[in-house]
């Protein structure tokens, strides 16, 4: 063990397994662990600490004496700087393995819960571009590499278009080529960038505020449209004007070319005009015969494909006979509320963003849903008694909550309402472990299905039926 601008180095050290949000674990000579944010379990290594707390470091491997079998070479040339996919160097069937773990593991430890019917992980056909939506922001001031600092050369062209770099707010990391969402989008992108650099469109500066292009959205759709959205700090129409006529030239096949002019402090586009320059302001997304108008600020699962294996596998759950009362709790667009209905009596869905909620409605109209109804509201103050009475005591309640779960008042009252069976959809194993931890006196876990939404991270979906004892 050595020492080194007051950070340790422990030599040799085994990396032995899998933790939380994508770190891996290793132990130092004192018997502390240590979490590792860029090793595979196998890997022998050199690690030296970023942090220090009372019962565990933080660090990184700085040199590898060998390498774990489960290792793989990453797809991404940006792999290791972007934090976007921090597993791309573990094999995906080893992905796999680590996700259904902590899964079971999250279910077992915090919620204290038997797992009896655990089905294996549904993997995605598609471990790379996979995502129907990407956002990426503008800087003036990029991301330098190490070898670009020590090289000393002076570079003139400072401009970047791609990610933050994680755990800084104010560093964008320039993109090449991204393995996450289907040609056209890197075409678009490395264009819009290259275009604005030569015609001196002023990228971002996010500490002075200053600057003309603040960030670039694309959405690719399964029937193949297109959405870009491009937002502006100022409104210089001229140069806004050039820019858009550009993109419209280079990619006739663009359905919706938006923009906003957004002078906030924060990017967020929910609060903004979204205008439409060129095409229809939304496209459509298909999914297992049913058809989704997707607008500028509207939800929808970033993974289309894997999104409708999560929605049959909901749908199997339930087990549906076509006279059951659903209720859809945190329904968002309505997209599971609208995937099990034509297997229901009636569906009631719902949601606290009223945008969203009107979006469900006008696609449960587009698909001639007429058995589906959605209703808008904070959901432990809507989800009452009153309600109850007046739309009908379910027989099956589906919730997808937010990653904080679901509020102790609205699992008491799905204590109360009693339905015979209840499908847990959640993309975060520990509040849901925290959650059906208050369910289990009444309630018995029948079967349990993770799904990998978001390969190449660690993040994952987990689907858990539960049925009332009586």
């Amino acid at each position: 063990m050595r020492t080194k601008k007051k950070r340790i180095v422990f030599e040799q050290v085994a990396v032995i397994d899998a933790a939380a949000k994508g770190k891996t674990v290793a132990k130092a000579p004192d018997g502390r662990v240590i979490f590792l944010s860029n090793a595979v379990p196998g890997d022998i290594v050199d690690v030296r600490t970023t942090k220090k707390r009372k019962a565990y470091f933080e660090g990184v491997a700085i040199k590898f004496y060998s390498f774990s079998d489960m290792r793989t070479s990453p797809e991404c040339q940006h792999f290791g700087i972007c934090g976007g996919c921090k597993w791309q160097h573990m094999a995906y069937e080893h992905q796999l393995f680590y996700k259904q773990r902590e899964v079971a593991n999250n279910l077992r430890r915090i919620g204290h819960l038997e797992l009896p019917g655990v089905l294996p992980i549904l993997g995605s056909k598609s471990p790379y571009f996979y995502r129907n939506k990407m956002e990426f922001s503008f800087s003036d001031n990029r991301w330098l590499t190490e070898d670009e600092i020590t090289d000393g050369v002076k570079i003139e062209d400072k401009n970047a278009l791609g990610f933050h770099i994680p755990g800084m707010w104010d560093k964008i990391l320039d993109i090449e080529k991204c393995h996450l969402q289907k040609d056209p989008s890197n075409a678009i992108r490395n264009e819009i960038k290259h275009f604005a650099t030569r015609n001196n469109l002023s990228f971002f500066n996010i500490r002075k505020q200053q600057g003309l292009l603040r960030t670039l959205m694309i959405r690719t759709a399964s029937t193949g449209e297109l959405m870009v959205l491009i937002q502006f700090y100022v409104d210089d129409r001229e140069k806004r004007v050039c820019l858009l006529d550009h993109i419209i030239s280079r990619f006739p096949e663009i359905t919706a070319l938006l923009y906003v002019i957004n002078g906030k402090q924060n990017d967020t586009i929910y609060d903004q005009e979204v205008i439409c320059y060129s095409g229809r302001d939304h496209i459509y997304e298909d999914m297992a015969g049913l058809r989704f108008k997707i607008t500028a600020k509207s939800f929808y699962q970033t993974n289309s494909e894997q999104a409708c294996e999560l929605y049959k596998i909901v749908r199997e759950f339930c087990g549906l006979t076509g006279e059951e009362m659903v209720y859809d709790l945190y329904t968002g667009t309505g997209t599971i509320a609208q995937f099990v209905a034509s297997k229901a009596k009636k569906v009631v869905g719902i949601e606290a963003i009223p945008e969203a909620v009107e979006a469900a409605r006008a696609n449960a109209k587009l698909n001639g849903i007429a058995n589906a109804e959605f209703f808008s509201g904070d959901m432990k103050n809507l989800f009452n008694t009153d309600f109850i009475r007046s739309h009908g005591r379910p027989d099956i309640v589906i919730t997808d909550p937010p990653r904080d779960g679901m509020h102790k008042d609205v699992v008491q009252q799905i204590l109360n309402i009693a339905p015979a069976k209840i499908v847990y959809v959640s993309c975060n194993s520990a509040t849901q472990a925290r959650d059906l931890a208050l369910l289990k006196d009444v309630y018995e876990i029948r079967k349990m299905q993770a799904v990998d939404m978001f390969p190449q991270t660690h993040h994952v979906e987990n689907v858990v039926l539960l049925e009332h004892h009586s």
